[in-house]
């Protein structure tokens, strides 16, 4: 199945990005794959920390650019993974960090720079790419599209949780 888009919409600042990845965060499920896409400062650590907050986690997220991964407890009983994998230059890379199999043992995974870790992944996951936009300081466009059956299912789901207007 190739990978379908569900909506897009834009943030004004970090506090709108974090507020996307909240609504998301009720639709997670463990076993689940976040790939986060988008250039350097583009805000997918801001996504992340959102993200968290939303899943009751209590730690301080910070980026996991140097550590790879950061694995954090959540309030849903399951752990959120944060990877960061724009360092890797190899597939193998991704494979030796162990996320498939944290993932199939009931992880939730999000991964930062995730197109280069999607090859050793499930190829069911949601993709939210985030993107400056030209006339605003701190304004971004966010992406989200799918792909694979578990996330079809939800599709509706994610249109309507980040977009009421959908």
């Amino acid at each position: 199945m190739p990978r379908l888009t569900i909506t897009r919409v834009r943030s004004a600042g970090p506090s709108e990005t974090h507020a996307v990845a909240a609504a998301l965060a009720p639709l997670l499920r463990a076993g689940d794959v976040v790939l986060l896409g988008g250039p350097l400062g583009a805000g997918k650590t801001t996504f992340v920390k959102g993200l968290a907050a939303a899943l009751g986690v209590t730690d301080t997220v910070t980026s996991p650019t140097f550590t790879l991964v950061r694995s954090y407890p959540t309030a849903r009983g399951w752990d959120l993974l944060h990877a960061d994998v724009y360092r890797l230059e190899q597939l193998q890379d991704v494979i030796d960090l162990a996320l498939p199999e944290q993932v199939e043992e009931g992880a939730c995974a999000v991964i930062e720079w995730g197109e280069r870790a999607a090859p050793a992944l499930s190829p069911d996951y949601l993709s939210v790419t985030l993107d400056y936009v030209a006339e605003a300081e701190d304004a971004r466009e966010v992406q989200i599209s799918f792909e694979g059956q578990g996330w079809k299912e939800r599709a509706d789901q994610v249109a309507m949780a980040v977009d009421p207007t959908c």
